[in-house]
């Protein structure tokens, strides 16, 4: 931890990234229906946002969920997971790939983090 993020954190604060996590291929047939470009985002530290009228495989989303935990802080330079922005649905027949991007940078009170 830097000194300077190891300071925010002594006065309660923490920064945290929003994420959005899109389809951005499928490899075999779409059992579940998701299509390319389809998306949902992390916001808020937890706060799971899918687009209205839009869904997301359960099985895919749970495939990527604890990778995003990771991904909304800021990992050592050399860390292979703050480099690998990619994931894959563990569903065979699918073979859909969802890219993980930092989407936006907020500073939260710790005491409202979940």
């Amino acid at each position: 931890m830097s000194e300077r993020s190891f300071a925010g954190a002594r006065r309660g604060v923490s920064t945290l990234y929003d994420l959005r996590v899109t389809v951005e291929r499928i490899e075999g047939r779409s059992v579940c229906g998701l299509k390319v470009g389809d998306y949902f985002e992390l916001t808020e530290s937890s706060r799971l946002r899918i687009p209205p009228g839009a869904h997301f495989c359960a099985f895919a989303l749970a495939s990527v969920l604890p990778l995003l935990i990771a991904k909304q802080r800021r990992l050592p330079r050399g860390d292979w997971l703050e480099q690998e922005t990619l994931a894959s649905c563990p569903d065979p027949e699918e073979r859909t790939v969802m890219r993980i991007e930092r989407i936006r940078r907020r500073r939260i009170p710790t005491e409202e983090l979940t």
